[in-house]
């Protein structure tokens, strides 16, 4: 949304608002200085104009009307409502501004001085090729003027006008282009702190990924334990005393014996009541899967793409380094599809391949040449997916891309469950973006 300030700028700003919105800090000082800037050289400048015009011979109110009607058109383009501005408009509106000025110079010489807020001017709402043009007609008016009200003219005359012209329109692109740098600083700030911020949060989502898939695989180990010991003793014990108490002739040992199996079936369905307690209900939707979601819920909410989450039933609990490793890259696949292919629908799945896992990226964007990026050709490419790749063959996996411009793109990212002695650690490993 654009600030207070831009919404407050005049017509004659108007290039600044066709980039991106400067920041508050530029919006609120920079433009600020310009603006009062321009208008206190619009007054001095049309003040000396009427009284050189006046101690020339000029009727009084033949300047006075003249510099009034300067200011007049000045201050018409300070005050336009913004729904009115356009880049058209702002031309016609200098051109009226010169023609004004044309019909005081014709009144008096002595109001060229304006020339140099002209080039100004100029200088930041013409394209470069037109505002030479006008600067050097500004410039043949200048010239002109003292020859046609006096018959003669001055090196002083021609040089001087044409020096502080260039001065003048060279000092307006340059500030421009100030202009323009610093808000695409600002741009780039509050991009990188929004990166920041979303990572800031994948770490809280990795973290909090660790600690439960931890905890499930803890409860899992216990309830596996205690199934297949304190269980499997327990069952035994109760066949024994029912088979003893079969065959036993002493009624007090028989009657023993009964108790013991009773006691030790209520036993058995106790432990496997802790037993069903302990096994988690999670291992359906483990941690991984629900941080994938989340992800994509995220981008579906804030970038409105149609999204998909597939995941196979036989997925086993996978180490944490693994999670984190795919995490990481869906994350930076993800970014690179919001930010670069122009995308409607993504689609991700998990799949178990034996002892490898693989997660599939699949967008229906504007795709890239895939073979000019693998050769390195392509110079509009970016590094975001070599830095994927680098990262997954530390572990002892891969990346796998097809795609074509125009016909989207599917990335296959495969990592061995076990992976062995390559490792990697959430403080070690970094979020990498497509440029």
């Amino acid at each position: 949304m654009p600030t207070r300030e831009n919404r407050l700028m005049s017509l004659v700003h108007l290039p600044l608002t066709s980039t991106d919105p400067p920041g508050p800090a530029v919006a609120g000082t920079t433009v600020r200085a310009m603006t009062i800037g321009q208008h206190l050289m619009a007054v001095v400048l049309t003040a000396i104009g009427v009284i050189r015009a006046v101690g020339a011979g000029v009727g009084m109110p033949a300047a006075i009307i003249s510099g009034v009607a300067i200011l007049a058109w000045h201050t018409a383009g300070t005050i336009l409502p913004s729904k009115t501005r356009s880049r058209s408009l702002a031309v016609w509106w200098l051109l009226g501004f010169a023609a004004i000025w044309i019909a005081a110079v014709a009144v008096s010489a002595e109001f060229v001085w304006l020339a140099f807020l002209l080039w100004l001017l100029a200088g930041h709402l013409l394209p470069l090729r037109w505002g030479l043009l006008f600067s050097g007609f500004v410039l043949a008016v200048v010239i002109v003027a003292p020859i046609l009200h006096h018959g003669t003219t001055s090196y002083a005359n021609i040089f001087g006008p044409l020096i502080g012209g260039i001065f003048a329109f060279g000092i307006s692109r340059g500030y421009l282009q100030l202009l323009r740098d610093a808000a695409e600083r600002e741009r780039l700030f509050a991009s990188l702190t929004r990166a920041q911020a979303e990572t800031a949060e994948l770490q809280d989502e990795l973290a909090l990924a660790q600690r439960h898939s931890g905890a499930i695989a803890e409860r899992t180990r216990i309830s596996r334990d205690i199934h297949d010991t304190i269980a499997q003793a327990l069952s035994s014990i109760r066949l024994l005393a029912h088979a003893g108490a079969g065959h036993a002739e002493d009624p007090d040992a028989a009657r023993t014996l009964e108790q013991v199996e009773k006691l030790a079936g209520d036993s058995l369905v106790d432990v496997r009541r802790i037993v069903a307690a302990l096994a988690p209900a999670e291992l359906d939707e483990d941690a991984l899967t629900s941080a994938l979601q989340r992800m994509l819920d995220r981008a579906h909410d804030e970038a409105g793409l149609a999204v998909e989450l597939h995941v196979d039933d036989s997925l086993p609990i996978l180490p944490a380094e693994v999670e984190v490793a795919l995490l990481r890259t869906a994350q930076s696949a993800l970014a690179n599809v919001r930010l670069h292919a122009r995308a409607s629908h993504v689609v991700m799945s998990l799949i178990d391949a034996d002892d490898t896992v693989r997660l599939d990226i699949l967008d229906d964007g504007t795709g890239f040449d895939q073979p000019a990026w693998e050769e390195g050709t392509d110079a509009g490419s970016s590094y975001g997916l070599r830095f994927m790749r680098a990262r997954l063959r530390e572990l002892g996996g891969g990346l796998d891309i097809e795609s074509a411009p125009g016909e989207g793109t599917a990335i296959s990212i495969h990592l061995p469950i076990r992976p062995g002695q390559a490792s990697v650690t959430v403080a070690d490993t970094t979020t990498e973006e497509m440029a």
